[in-house]
Order: structure tokens, then sequence, then C-alpha cells
């Protein structure tokens, strides 16, 4: 391909950066649904319900991740503050997301409700195995996964214990699990980033320096197109071999690269030089 040195790599994604990461192009990602509130404590419960959710097509995500959000009133966070499981659950009684249904994403409300009722916020909890010496947020990420997981389950498991199976589970991928987390990862991003109008930056505890790239089918095949990794599945061994790449480009905030790498993608537009 076209694209091989350093320089030239650097410059392309550069471009690219400044050519998609602009506000017009919001709509063409989930991202442009919590743009639409004007609090941080909205925006970001409202981040989290459709990452979680951002796996399908733009149309599908939108309508479910629309859906779910209608459900719960016009402030988010307000209602998983005060969400009770008894009486809320049935507000997505009819929800379903391809795999997902309104068992799981009332579950998902409990569990950030005790998350926030623990430590005041999302960030909080997060923060509680978050250490700014690590290389990246791969620990944190871990004992996020691991915490939430084992808060209380019972008014949805009278077992008190999380099936296996569950399809909450689903919303909380794991690094220890080797998988890409790319739905967990999408959420830091639009949560810790900032500098631009595409990002939120809501989380300024966490330094974008530690990110990992949120990787879907787009930035994957994208990736191994320019040289960014050699590996063949997308796992965490891949979205760290790319974030690795593009910490080269720009060591404080290597993953500002995501959104316009993806809009190649979802805009199916060519990379120059690329065999196709």
């Amino acid at each position: 391909m076209a694209v091989r040195s350093h320089a030239q790599l650097k410059q392309f994604l550069d471009e690219l950066y400044h050519r998609y990461s602009r506000p017009v192009f919001l709509s063409t990602s989930a991202l442009s649904i919590p743009h639409h509130y004007a609090s941080p404590e909205d925006r970001e419960i409202a981040a989290f319900v459709t990452a979680s959710l951002a796996y399908g097509n733009v149309k599908q995500i939108h309508r479910s991740a629309n859906t779910a959000l209608d459900a719960m009133g016009g402030s988010p966070a307000e209602f998983i503050r005060r969400f009770d499981p008894t009486c809320d659950s049935a507000r997505f009684q009819r929800f379903v997301h391809r795999f997902n249904s309104g068992v799981d994403l009332a579950l998902l409300c409990h569990l950030l409700h005790q998350a926030i009722a623990a430590e005041g916020s999302l960030q909080a909890f997060f923060l509680k195995g978050y250490d700014p010496t690590h290389d990246d947020i791969e620990p944190a990420l871990t004992s996020f996964v691991e915490r939430i997981l084992s808060l209380d389950v019972s008014a949805f498991y009278p077992s008190r214990t999380l099936p296996a199976k569950a399809g909450v589970r689903f919303f909380f991928s794991s690094p220890a699990q080797g998988s890409a987390c790319k739905r967990l990862n999408l959420f830091l991003r639009w949560m810790v980033r900032r500098g631009d109008e595409i990002d939120f930056g809501i989380w300024t505890a966490v330094s974008p320096a530690k990110l990992i790239v949120p990787l879907d089918t787009h930035v994957a095949r994208i990736s191994r197109q320019l040289g960014l990794t050699k590996v063949k599945q997308p796992n965490w061994r891949m979205a760290k071999e790319v974030t690795q790449r593009l910490r080269i480009f720009d060591p404080d905030d290597p993953i500002k690269y995501d959104f316009a790498l993806c809009r190649l993608g979802v805009l199916k537009q060519p990379i120059p030089g690329s065999e196709r």
C-alpha cells in the first residue's frame, strides 16, 4: 500500500483525524445519542447504556439505545440513582436488542445504581481499581468488571449468583478473558478524551494516554491494512498492539485517531493504496 513509512503514516492519520473529528460526522456514530443530553451526569449514563448496546448496525444501535433511554425519562442519571428493580424493571419488559433482553437492561441499571450508590459516581467506582502508574487501563478495566459483576443480583436471581450465561455479562467483557472489550473501551474513550468536539472529557481523573483503542470490525480491518498490527483476531492483544503503534504518533492521546479510523469503515471510504 502507499502509506509505508512512519512519517507517511503519521501524516495520513493526522489528516484523517482533522477531516473526520468534527461534529458533522457524529450522526454516523452511536456517540450522537449521549450528545443529546446537556448535563455531565446524564451524558455519562446515556453513554454507558449506548456503548453497552453498540453492536450491530448503526441504525439498530440508534433505535435500541433511544428506546432504552426514552424508557428512563428525561434524566437517565436520576433514573439510575432512584432505580428500584421491583417497580422499574417493567419499563424494559418489551425491550430487545439482538440477543440482549429487557431483563439484561434492567439488571444493567441495577448494577449501575449500586455502583453509584457505593462510591458516589461511576467514575469514582472505576477509580477504585485505577492506578496512574500503570502502563494503561487494563488492570483498572479488569477490576471494574470484576467488582461490578460481584454486586447484588438477588432481585433478578434468587440464588444471588449471576449465571455464567447471564445476558448482562455481555455488557461487561474483560481483558482477563482476552476480549477486545470494544464497548467498554468505547465508553472510556467518550468519557476520558478531551480536546475536540467529539468526546466528552468528563472523567478528568483518568489520563487519555492510558486508554486502549475500541477495536470494532472496521478499526481492526483498517489497522491491519495500515500495518498497525499483525494480529489476525480482534482481541485484547490486537487492541493493545494497535494502541502501542498509535501511541508513537501521539503519546498523550493515542486514541484520538479512533473516531476517524472508524469513519473510514462506516462511510465505506477507501484507504489510499490499499489492496481490496
